[in-house]
């Protein structure tokens, strides 16, 4: 049984969105219920509360001002999302004429986005368009790869992740310390 199973509205929304449990079952994503207390991490330029939950807010507020002090202004695009926003994405995807084999290499499915546990931050710099790849061309990526992991932040889906994700090099993850 997949974990959506024992929620019946996520099923009918999968369902709904044509997303069959054989296709989950072989991509054997991760499940990731949406988070219960969160906090705001960030608010962006355009007004926009960009929420974590709290170990995870905290993490990336220490981060970024670390980031700062050696001159490297890093700034979140998207943090937590519900799985009805995860559900837009895919609708509008499937408007635009998507596949659901390419859709799903580009986003999660509902109840499967890391976005939904609080823990995952798309980020940016000035000067680099958002959620795109080269992204990893920038100083910001290249600070965030020797310092991330001193936060507890780690790249979600590197070049040929076993997931099936294209490579986010923007997508990082705060992992809960054990």
């Amino acid at each position: 049984m997949l974990p959506h199973e024992q929620d019946n509205n996520l099923c009918l929304l999968l369902a709904s969105l044509g997303i069959a449990g054989d296709l989950l079952s072989r991509k054997a994503l991760p499940f990731h219920p949406d988070a219960r207390e969160l906090l705001p991490a960030e608010r962006d330029a355009d007004g926009r509360v960009h929420t974590l939950i709290p170990a995870a807010a905290r993490a990336w507020r220490a981060m970024k001002q670390a980031a700062a002090q050696d001159g490297i202004v890093l700034e979140i695009v998207s943090a937590f999302r519900d799985v009805e926003e995860q559900a837009q994405i895919i609708r509008d995807k499937l408007a635009r004429g998507m596949a659901m084999e390419e859709i799903l290499r580009l986003s999660a499915p509902p109840g499967y986005s890391e976005h939904h546990s609080g823990r995952a931050v798309d980020i940016n710099t000035p000067g680099c368009d958002a959620r795109e790849e080269p992204f990893e061309n920038t100083a910001a990526f290249r600070w965030l790869t020797v310092n991330a992991a001193r936060f507890g932040f780690a790249l979600s889906y590197p070049r040929g992740n076993s997931l099936g994700f294209i490579y986010e090099p923007w997508h990082w993850f705060y992992r809960l310390p054990a």
